[in-house]
């Protein structure tokens, strides 16, 4: 989904709350990170996935993602970047994002996320919203709240908010490759061509950090 649609999105959720590589292996479907930035994972290869739980196309691609992501070697790895876009609503569900994260809950409950703000319009985007649809789903009320208002989470959104403006994101889904590479179902054609161009940019990433 591109930024410019996100608006018309967001109106609907507001009434919620009221080189190197031989030429058979050459990778296709992907743009560059200009300019290239720094990853976290040393020695490994990082893979970015900049989303967010009101997009559609973000919600249609993610059982392709998980199935995916649980086949990746043990080299790479795979990090979920909510996108804001300065957005207050966007804001508040990626740190419902961060606070299941910290308190363990979000592995089961983050499909369930998509339902809830798509099909079932619920505020998840609002503290009071989110603590009463997550407190239903089994996480403990406290634990939630210290973790929502937590100095933590104050910390990781203002640094997931950072990569989105540094890697100058414009649409969702959208994967990075190693700092270095884009590839998307806007860019490759189909959420399935963009996994491929992934595995591609994978090897390549894997390459130029000297390794096979």
């Amino acid at each position: 989904m591109q930024r410019r649609d996100v608006l018309k999105q967001l109106s609907a959720l507001a009434v919620l709350g009221g080189v190197g590589l031989p030429a058979l292996a050459q990778p296709v479907g992907y743009e560059l990170v200009a300019p290239p930035q720094p990853t976290e994972a040393k020695g490994k290869v990082e893979i970015l996935e900049f989303f967010h739980y009101g997009c559609p196309h973000c919600k249609s691609f993610d059982p392709l993602l998980e199935l995916w992501v649980k086949k990746l070697p043990s080299d790479v790895v795979f990090t979920r970047v909510p996108v804001t876009w300065g957005n207050p609503q966007l804001a508040g569900l990626a740190k419902l994002f961060l606070t299941l994260e910290t308190t363990g809950d979000h592995a089961r409950l983050h499909g369930q996320i998509f339902d809830a703000v798509q099909s079932e319009k619920l505020p998840l985007h609002t503290e009071a919203g989110a603590q009463e649809w997550a407190v239903k789903k089994g996480v403990d009320a406290k634990k939630f709240a210290e973790a929502y208002r937590s100095f933590n989470v104050g910390v990781r959104l203002k640094r997931i908010e950072d990569l989105g403006r540094n890697y100058k994101v414009q649409g969702v889904p959208l994967l990075a490759v190693d700092g270095k590479y884009f590839t998307s179902a806007s860019i490759a054609g189909s959420h399935e061509a963009a996994l491929k161009s992934a595995d591609q940019l994978i090897v390549r990433a894997r390459g130029e950090q000297g390794r096979k």
